[in-house]
């Protein structure tokens, strides 16, 4: 079967990975569950075979993966989907795992993506991130909010992506697609010149090191709405990591820096609801002057304990009181909640 006849068939199947690896058959990813597609084991020869289509259906030569053993790019099959692929060679063969990405954006009320997510778009200047581990769905979070302001402000939005998942059509705003190692270098050269372009918000893909910190940092000092991810679970782990990014000698000029120019910081990750389906979970930090002033001062701890404490409002709220929500909606069971916790114990204290 031909490669583009199977990417149509888990389309329709609301696939989100596909794994095409020599030893066994095509496999699917679906609600965080892998399953086989059929029973024939693909040989070295196969994988090659169709990486060798796919590249064909991309318009892309092969020397990268030849050269490099690895490879990232995207595609898209007219009218069916788009697809983010990372080719790799694995004990002398080729192997790719193919995220399939769908033209449409959701809607994010059919994600169960609160109103306070998506608003952080409102924001006039500053950084916002959203974290949490691989695969949890920060790309489409992201993707919802800068949707919402295409279609509501007046915005020149520069997204650097590598690769370009999610593609925009222009409307109330003006949309730059920039990807990293087709339309530029780095994230680090795309960034310094996406200040030059007039932009009004910026989708940084993510933050990997810490040149990209500082520049991303300096952006929303001068007056630019920054998102950007990070693959941490928690605010304050998210925190830590920005400032242990950086030399000793510069920490604490970074935490500094910081506590100025953060306004949230949003971590996701999936659960599994009642029906066994993947729903997101959100912890929501808000920055206000009194979290500033705990970044400054090097007390972070004390963040937890207000975001802990936090019952009633919507931005301010942790991952164990957003379960502990779903739970009393119906949404998930007790021993999901539990499981999921960032402290299980203080959260079966809770539930008492």
């Amino acid at each position: 079967m031909k490669i583009s006849a199977i990417l149509e068939n888990f389309i329709s199947e609301d696939v989100s990975d596909i794994f095409i690896i020599a030893g066994r058959p095509i496999s699917y990813r679906k609600n965080d569950k892998i399953c086989s597609h059929g029973e024939n084991i693909l040989m070295p020869e196969d994988t090659n075979q169709l990486i060798s289509e796919i590249y064909t259906l991309a318009h892309r030569d092969m020397n990268m993966l030849v050269h490099s053993g690895d490879d990232d790019f995207s595609f898209a099959i007219p009218g069916q989907s788009r697809f983010r692929v990372n080719a790799y060679k694995q004990r002398s063969s080729l192997a790719a795992v193919i995220r399939v990405i769908r033209f449409e954006l959701p809607d994010y009320k059919s994600l169960f993506s609160p109103d306070d997510v998506i608003n952080t778009g409102n924001l006039p200047k500053g950084l916002v991130l959203v974290t949490g581990p691989a695969g949890s769905g920060k790309s489409t979070t992201l993707a919802c909010i800068i949707d919402n302001i295409n279609h509501t402000a007046d915005k020149h939005i520069v997204t650097l992506e590598d690769p370009i998942e999610y593609l925009y059509r222009h409307d109330r705003s003006i949309v730059t697609q920039r990807e990293i190692q087709t339309d530029t270098q780095s994230y680090i050269q795309a960034l310094r010149a996406a200040l030059r372009q007039s932009p009004d918000v910026i989708l940084l893909g993510e933050m990997r090191d810490y040149e990209t910190i500082d520049v991303a940092t300096t952006a929303a000092e001068t007056g630019h709405l920054i998102f950007s991810t990070l693959h941490t679970l928690g605010a304050v782990n998210t925190i830590e990591r920005i400032i242990d990014t950086f030399p000793a000698n510069q920490q604490s000029q970074m935490a500094m820096q910081l506590s100025l120019v953060l306004q949230v910081i949003i971590s996701q990750q999936f659960v599994p609801d009642i029906n066994g389906n993947l729903v997101p979970a959100f912890e929501i930090l808000t920055l206000n002057p009194g979290i500033r002033n705990m970044i400054r001062d090097n007390k972070l701890p004390q963040i937890d304990g207000i975001l802990y404490s936090s019952m009633n409002d919507p931005t301010m709220i942790s991952m164990d009181t957003y379960l502990i929500n779903m739970m009393r909606k119906g949404i998930i069971t007790k021993e999901t909640a539990i499981m999921y916790s960032t402290n299980p114990e203080m959260l079966k204290k809770r539930l008492i």
